[in-house]
């Protein structure tokens, strides 16, 4: 009903474990009828705000994440971006954050 109606269909999530490619293939797997457009994740929003800062983050994400922030640079950090990573929750890596 929501595709024949005249209204944006979007499906958002807050998960940070995996990109937007990772979740449109599991979504699509289960059946839904979904464009990777129309997936708005977190990382999405934070990807949308460091462009707008242009800062260079510390990215504190899963691995399965990353493909997310492909393009952005990361070089000399200002910012952290922190997501569901505990590998990367050790005292070498928050130290580098905190710096």
């Amino acid at each position: 009903r929501l595709r024949g109606a005249p209204v944006t269909v979007r499906f958002v999530t807050n998960t940070t474990k995996e990109s937007k490619r990772d979740l449109l293939e599991r979504l699509t797997g289960l059946g839904f009828d979904i464009a990777e457009h129309e997936i708005f994740t977190s990382l999405t929003a934070a990807r949308n705000l460091l462009e707008q800062q242009q800062v260079r983050p510390l990215l504190l994400v899963d691995d399965k994440a990353l493909p997310d922030f492909t393009g952005i640079g990361t070089d000399n950090p200002n910012a952290v971006v922190v997501g569901l990573a505990p590998e990367h929750f050790h005292y070498e890596m928050m130290n580098r954050a905190f710096r």
